[in-house]
């Protein structure tokens, strides 16, 4: 089935509605909670970067409205924003574990649903995939440091590793080839925000949590190294073929 266009409007509506949103989100936490400043201030420029880039990218990609598959991904990013607020506030002063721990769970929960939401409606979109996983990179980012706080610093690396590899195809461009489709990345990544969520939430025994998360470390790694070789062979595969192409004699050229 052919994804559906979306419908002409206002490309600008759903980033200004967003920013309104997550700024009342925020609002409500830090009444609630007393979140400090730099949770606060942190939390309202994610979300002003979120709805800057959100509304560039629908107007790069001449989409008039968000459609709801991007909705629901747009509510799990404000969801982000308040867990970004909570964890820096951590830092300094202890804040409220169960509501961060469900914050941050149905933000995690909600991961897959606006995939699901745009192959039932037909509005696939390629923003809507970048989108999502930018999405939920940072969110394992944020619960990454919040752990790392906790458990130590190199626990960090979880949500590090999608940025790494991002960085690295400025150096190795070959990174930026498309992969196929490998169920087991889907579950490391999953299994990598369960992991979180469960030590956030304080949970696991600190000797089970610190075992749960060398194997979700250890699952990332084998992941990104298994996409990497395979980029790397396959860019082996193309230059081989060029090659080939090019050591092949030529057609004399009739004047």
């Amino acid at each position: 089935m052919n994804p559906r266009p979306a419908p002409v409007g206002d490309s600008s509506r759903a980033p200004v509605v967003g920013l309104a949103a997550q700024l009342a989100l925020l609002a409500l936490l830090g009444s609630t909670l007393g979140l400090t400043t730099a949770g606060l201030l942190t939390g309202a420029a994610y979300g002003l970067v979120l709805c800057g880039l959100l509304g560039a990218g629908l107007s790069r990609a001449g989409m008039g409205r968000l459609g709801p598959a991007n909705a629901v991904t747009l509510a799990r990013a404000l969801l982000v924003g308040g867990v970004i607020a909570m964890v820096v506030t951590s830092f300094v002063q202890p804040v409220s574990i169960p509501v961060l721990a469900t914050i941050a769970g149905v933000a995690l929960a909600m991961d897959g649903v606006d995939g699901q939401v745009a192959r039932r409606t037909g509005t696939t979109t390629a923003l809507g995939a970048r989108f999502d996983m930018e999405i939920d990179s940072v969110l394992v980012l944020v619960l990454g440091a919040y752990v790392g706080h906790e458990f130590g610093w190199w626990w960090l690396a979880l949500g590090l590793y999608r940025y790494a590899f991002a960085v690295a195809t400025w150096v190795f461009p070959w990174l930026n080839a498309a992969l196929p489709f490998r169920f087991s990345r889907k579950v490391v990544a999953a299994l990598q925000g369960v992991v979180l969520a469960a030590v956030m939430a304080g949970v696991l025994p600190t000797a089970t949590a610190q075992a749960a998360l060398a194997v979700a470390l250890a699952a990332v790694t084998w992941s990104f190294g298994l996409d990497t070789l395979w980029l790397y062979r396959a860019q082996r595969v193309r230059v081989a073929a060029r090659q080939r192409w090019s050591d092949l004699p030529q057609p004399a050229l009739v004047s």
